[in-house]
């Protein structure tokens, strides 16, 4: 029965939303297959090592930031493979990326309360954050990776 209110739910929304919901879940299926590889191998596509995108914000790009941001994270609860904060990260930031918006993703690390080692990750994009942010404070930063856009 709530299978057929979600599949109900979604006929009733827009076209573009429908188009934005697949596009997130292609990209989180693509980032789960790229975070199965050796990182050494990843990182370079991520962008810069150690770079960052500027804060401005371009007002235009407002509406697309936050429907990415709902996008990614919806999408992620629906899928059948792990879809945590590395996997969002590296689908919103390409998402961003098709659309000729910078980002930034951050590596960061932590305890837990058994006193663990724990990992985070997160996008931003202006002085937005798109992924991750619910948690980030709580994290020491060890690595971010911009994806600059040339312009032309």
């Amino acid at each position: 029965m709530k299978l057929l209110k979600r599949i109900k739910s979604f006929l009733f929304i827009n076209n573009t939303t429908k188009l934005l919901f697949l596009e997130a879940y292609l990209f989180l299926a693509w980032a789960r297959f790229i975070k199965s590889k050796k990182f050494s191998k990843v990182a370079s596509f991520l962008g810069t090592q150690m770079g960052e995108t500027t804060l401005s914000l371009d007002k235009a790009n407002y509406k697309v930031l936050r429907d990415i941001s709902q996008s990614v994270h919806i999408m992620s609860k629906y899928t059948f493979w792990e879809s945590m904060c590395l996997v969002r990260a590296i689908a919103a930031m390409k998402m961003l990326e098709r659309r000729n918006i910078e980002s930034t993703i951050y590596l960061g690390t932590a305890k837990d309360e058994a006193g663990k080692l724990i990992a985070h990750a997160w996008t931003r994009s202006g002085p937005f954050y798109i992924t991750g942010a619910e948690e980030m404070d709580r994290f020491v930063i060890v690595s971010k990776f911009a994806k600059r856009i040339e312009r032309k």
